[in-house]
Protein backbone atom coordinates (compact mmCIF):
# COMPACT_ATOMS: atom_id res chain seq x y z
CA UNK A 1 0.00 0.00 0.00
CA UNK A 2 1.44 3.21 -1.06
CA UNK A 3 -0.23 6.91 0.21
CA UNK A 4 -0.15 9.95 -2.05
CA UNK A 5 3.87 11.07 -0.15
CA UNK A 6 5.26 7.55 -1.97
CA UNK A 7 5.30 6.23 1.17
CA UNK A 8 4.57 2.44 1.87
CA UNK A 9 2.94 0.70 4.20
CA UNK A 10 4.49 -2.78 4.22
CA UNK A 11 5.19 -5.89 6.30
CA UNK A 12 8.37 -5.17 8.41
CA UNK A 13 11.39 -7.14 6.80
CA UNK A 14 14.26 -9.30 9.01
CA UNK A 15 16.63 -7.18 7.27
CA UNK A 16 15.32 -3.94 9.12
CA UNK A 17 15.70 -4.81 13.11
CA UNK A 18 18.11 -2.93 13.66
CA UNK A 19 16.46 0.08 12.08
CA UNK A 20 13.19 -0.52 14.05
CA UNK A 21 15.23 -0.97 16.91
CA UNK A 22 16.54 2.55 16.79
CA UNK A 23 13.01 4.16 15.25
CA UNK A 24 11.56 2.88 18.41
CA UNK A 25 14.10 4.09 20.72
CA UNK A 26 13.96 7.31 19.14
CA UNK A 27 10.11 7.58 19.71
CA UNK A 28 10.14 6.42 23.36
CA UNK A 29 12.81 8.42 24.48
CA UNK A 30 11.54 11.37 22.99
CA UNK A 31 7.80 10.55 24.32
CA UNK A 32 9.24 9.65 27.50
CA UNK A 33 12.21 10.81 28.59
CA UNK A 34 10.76 14.18 29.33
CA UNK A 35 12.79 15.52 32.66
CA UNK A 36 16.20 13.66 31.77
CA UNK A 37 17.45 10.19 31.35
CA UNK A 38 17.76 7.71 35.10
CA UNK A 39 19.75 4.84 34.71
CA UNK A 40 15.97 3.09 35.56
CA UNK A 41 14.57 4.64 31.81
CA UNK A 42 18.05 3.77 30.16
CA UNK A 43 18.43 0.45 31.00
CA UNK A 44 15.01 -0.08 30.36
CA UNK A 45 15.19 1.35 26.26
CA UNK A 46 18.43 -0.31 25.80
CA UNK A 47 17.22 -3.81 26.91
CA UNK A 48 14.05 -3.76 25.25
CA UNK A 49 14.56 -1.72 21.93
CA UNK A 50 17.55 -3.86 20.52
CA UNK A 51 17.98 -5.33 16.96
CA UNK A 52 17.74 -8.74 18.37
CA UNK A 53 14.07 -8.32 20.18
CA UNK A 54 12.95 -6.65 16.75
CA UNK A 55 14.40 -9.92 14.72
CA UNK A 56 12.31 -12.32 17.15
CA UNK A 57 8.98 -10.12 17.12
CA UNK A 58 9.45 -9.81 13.21
CA UNK A 59 9.13 -13.93 12.80
CA UNK A 60 6.77 -14.84 15.93
CA UNK A 61 3.50 -15.89 13.91
CA UNK A 62 1.51 -13.82 16.90
CA UNK A 63 2.94 -11.13 15.70
CA UNK A 64 2.24 -8.45 12.31
CA UNK A 65 4.92 -5.72 12.26
CA UNK A 66 4.02 -3.07 9.45
CA UNK A 67 6.13 -0.28 8.70
CA UNK A 68 6.26 3.69 7.07
CA UNK A 69 8.77 3.38 4.29
CA UNK A 70 9.23 6.77 3.08
CA UNK A 71 11.78 5.66 0.36
CA UNK A 72 14.85 6.66 2.23
CA UNK A 73 14.11 4.79 5.49
CA UNK A 74 11.71 3.75 7.41
CA UNK A 75 9.91 6.59 9.54
CA UNK A 76 7.15 4.94 11.48
CA UNK A 77 5.69 1.63 12.60
CA UNK A 78 2.74 -0.42 14.07
CA UNK A 79 2.89 -3.83 16.37
CA UNK A 80 -0.21 -5.91 16.11
CA UNK A 81 -0.09 -8.57 18.55
CA UNK A 82 -2.87 -11.73 18.90
CA UNK A 83 -3.17 -13.56 22.26
CA UNK A 84 -2.64 -10.51 24.31
CA UNK A 85 -5.56 -10.83 26.93
CA UNK A 86 -6.02 -6.92 27.93
CA UNK A 87 -5.29 -5.78 31.38
CA UNK A 88 -9.55 -4.56 32.00
CA UNK A 89 -12.62 -6.34 31.15
CA UNK A 90 -13.70 -5.52 27.65
CA UNK A 91 -10.35 -6.19 25.72
CA UNK A 92 -10.21 -8.41 22.94
CA UNK A 93 -6.76 -10.64 22.87
CA UNK A 94 -6.06 -8.69 19.83
CA UNK A 95 -2.89 -5.60 21.08
CA UNK A 96 -1.95 -2.79 18.96
CA UNK A 97 1.51 -3.19 21.25
CA UNK A 98 3.21 -0.12 19.45
CA UNK A 99 2.29 2.80 17.24
CA UNK A 100 5.73 4.58 16.41
CA UNK A 101 6.07 7.78 14.61
CA UNK A 102 9.37 9.65 14.26
CA UNK A 103 8.71 13.08 15.95
CA UNK A 104 9.80 15.28 13.04
CA UNK A 105 7.18 13.15 10.89
CA UNK A 106 4.60 13.76 12.92
CA UNK A 107 1.36 15.69 11.86
CA UNK A 108 1.62 13.86 8.28
CA UNK A 109 -0.89 11.55 8.01
CA UNK A 110 2.27 8.74 8.59
CA UNK A 111 0.19 7.49 12.05
CA UNK A 112 -3.82 7.05 10.71
CA UNK A 113 -1.92 5.39 8.07
CA UNK A 114 -0.28 3.13 10.01
CA UNK A 115 -3.31 2.96 12.64
CA UNK A 116 -5.50 2.14 9.58
CA UNK A 117 -3.36 -0.71 8.73
CA UNK A 118 -2.66 -2.50 11.57
CA UNK A 119 -6.52 -2.01 12.56
CA UNK A 120 -6.38 -4.05 8.45
CA UNK A 121 -4.68 -6.49 10.11
CA UNK A 122 -6.57 -7.52 13.31
CA UNK A 123 -9.68 -8.03 11.17
CA UNK A 124 -8.04 -9.94 9.39
CA UNK A 125 -7.05 -12.30 12.48
CA UNK A 126 -10.68 -12.42 13.35
CA UNK A 127 -10.58 -9.42 15.90
CA UNK A 128 -14.23 -7.85 17.05
CA UNK A 129 -11.78 -4.89 18.62
CA UNK A 130 -8.61 -3.82 19.26
CA UNK A 131 -6.89 -2.64 22.42
CA UNK A 132 -3.71 -0.77 23.60
CA UNK A 133 -2.33 1.21 26.51
CA UNK A 134 -1.11 4.73 26.71
CA UNK A 135 0.45 6.51 29.13
CA UNK A 136 -2.08 8.67 31.10
CA UNK A 137 0.40 12.14 30.27
CA UNK A 138 0.46 11.49 26.66
CA UNK A 139 -1.94 13.99 25.72
CA UNK A 140 -1.56 14.06 22.27
CA UNK A 141 -1.48 10.25 21.83
CA UNK A 142 -4.61 9.94 23.94
CA UNK A 143 -6.30 12.52 21.37
CA UNK A 144 -5.05 10.95 18.36
CA UNK A 145 -6.73 7.23 19.05
CA UNK A 146 -10.11 9.13 19.96
CA UNK A 147 -10.05 10.72 16.94
CA UNK A 148 -9.69 7.24 15.85
CA UNK A 149 -12.61 5.49 17.39
CA UNK A 150 -10.55 4.31 20.83
CA UNK A 151 -12.50 4.53 23.99
CA UNK A 152 -11.90 4.50 27.56
CA UNK A 153 -12.03 0.86 29.15
CA UNK A 154 -9.54 1.89 32.19
CA UNK A 155 -6.82 1.99 33.64
CA UNK A 156 -3.90 -0.30 34.43
CA UNK A 157 0.05 -0.03 35.07
CA UNK A 158 3.29 0.06 33.15
CA UNK A 159 5.94 -0.91 35.35
CA UNK A 160 9.47 0.10 35.26
CA UNK A 161 11.98 -1.95 37.92
CA UNK A 162 8.81 -2.15 40.60
CA UNK A 163 7.63 1.77 39.45
CA UNK A 164 4.37 1.97 38.47
CA UNK A 165 3.14 4.68 35.19
CA UNK A 166 -0.82 4.36 34.91
CA UNK A 167 -1.70 4.18 31.27
CA UNK A 168 -5.09 4.67 29.91
CA UNK A 169 -6.67 1.33 28.25
CA UNK A 170 -8.01 2.16 25.13
CA UNK A 171 -10.21 -0.08 22.88
CA UNK A 172 -12.01 0.71 19.17
CA UNK A 173 -14.62 -2.18 17.61
CA UNK A 174 -13.30 -2.87 14.38
CA UNK A 175 -15.80 -3.47 11.11
CA UNK A 176 -17.29 -7.15 10.45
Amino acid sequence: MTDGAGRAIRPARPDEASSLALLSLEVWSHTYLRDGVSGRFADYALSTFTGASYARIITDPRERLLVSDNQRGLDGLIRVTRGNPGPVAGCSDIEITSLYVQPRHHGRGIGSALLRAGMGVAVSMGAASVWLTVNVQNAGALGFYRAHGFESLGQTAFKIDGKAYPNEVLRCPLPA
